[in-house]
């Protein structure tokens, strides 16, 4: 069978399945097993697959048609141009996330030219770090920074420290197991995270491809959704400089919320609600 009919019937399967994306995750999973790149997989679709191949793919249409996320399966995911080894020890990177990984890098651009001229490393407190992914981008572009990722979950940090060793970053970053900024062991000029802010009672109502395989710790933020980030809002200004910066992601319809949280917790710090490409309020920029 030719490689461009397996992804078709691979293609039709997820579709019938009401799997999203269906013609990308077959090439996914077929790139997977063929080791083959999407472009690799355009020029060959002529290509005879054994059927050893098939059967291994069948094995991973199996799981995903019993709603395995994708990148669960293949073992990795792209987050800013940057792969990640991911499992189900961590959240899946989300695209919507790369917006916190930009504000970040803007924010740490302007201090870090103020700050060379003093000679000061620039400090970066990556909150809840999972595989690493906002850590190991900021330090993959930044090589004058130096970052402390901090997950109360250790098999997290194991995965978050296979991807920091992948990627050659392991002297900009320092693992530390504890919740939230508590275990950082010094005032940070930058404090990014990516917290779960899903509410307790909507969990149920999120896919089984997240409830039945992703870490609940990673995505339940509590009563309100914000319970977690409350908490570090509480911790901020013990761990940050004068004029540093705290960036963090929030959900749809979370910023009436977030702005009488930030106004409870930091009356004097200055803010503003970010929107996505989609116009959404996504990420909350707090400069202290």
């Amino acid at each position: 069978m030719t490689l461009e009919r397996v992804l078709q019937q691979t293609a039709r399967v997820f579709n019938l399945h009401g799997i999203e994306d269906s013609h990308l995750e077959a090439r996914i999973l077929l790139g997977h097993i063929l080791k083959l790149s999407p472009a690799q997989l355009y020029t060959q679709p002529e290509r005879t697959l054994s059927q050893e191949k098939i059967e291994s793919l069948q094995q991973l249409i199996e799981r995903r048609l019993c709603q395995e996320p994708t990148a669960y399966i293949v073992k990795h995911k792209e987050f800013y141009g940057v792969d990640f080894y991911v499992d189900p020890r961590v959240l899946i990177p989300r695209p919507e996330t790369e917006l916190l990984v930009e504000k970040s890098f803007e924010f740490a651009k302007n201090r870090t030219n103020c700050l060379s001229s003093l000679k000061k490393p620039f400090l970066i407190a990556d909150v809840g770090t999972g595989c690493g992914a906002i850590a190991i981008s900021l330090a993959l572009n930044l090589p004058q920074i130096k970052v402390y990722a901090t997950d109360i979950s250790p098999s997290a940090l194991e995965v978050a420290r296979l991807n920091c060793e992948y990627h050659n970053v392991m002297e900009q970053i320092t693992f530390i197991q504890g919740n939230l900024l508590e275990p950082v062991p010094e005032p940070v000029d930058l404090i990014v995270a990516n917290l779960a802010y899903i509410k307790s009672s909507e969990l149920a109502d999120l896919s089984p491809e997240i409830t039945n395989f992703e870490p609940i710790v990673a995505i339940d933020g509590g009563r309100n959704g914000l319970d977690l980030i409350q908490q570090l809002l509480e911790q901020a200004e013990e761990k940050i400089h004068s004029r540093g910066c705290l960036l963090l992601e929030i959900g749809q319809n979370q910023g009436k919320a977030m702005v009488s949280l930030i106004n409870h917790c930091l009356p004097k710090a200055r803010f503003e609600l970010i929107p996505d490409l989609s116009g959404i309020k996504r990420v909350v920029k707090i400069d202290f």
